[in-house]
């Protein structure tokens, strides 16, 4: 499934980069639900050195991983696409 890189993504990815925080320190800070908003769920997964998301579609859970450097990367991309796939419980 894609994901559309809106307005909401978009400030939760400005908020991790206004941490200023390098994958070391991130690490160090490990949270899974840091960022919320309406949709997204997430935060900083130490084993995977990246930030996993989940979001609900038509009742279904998804799933995302972004490094720091493509959260960086996408921030300055609206409407740029994410691939997520389904959650396996």
């Amino acid at each position: 499934m894609k994901v559309c890189v809106t307005e909401e993504l978009t400030e939760i990815f400005r908020s991790i980069l206004a941490e200023g925080r390098s994958i070391d320190e991130w690490a160090r800070f490990e949270s899974d639900d840091i960022y919320q908003s309406g949709k997204f769920r997430g935060g900083f997964d130490a084993t995977e050195r990246a930030f996993c998301f989940s979001l609900y579609v038509a009742g279904k859970e998804y799933w995302f991983q972004l490094t720091l450097e493509e959260v960086s990367t996408l921030s300055e991309r609206p409407c740029a696409e994410i691939e997520a796939r389904l959650a396996d419980h």
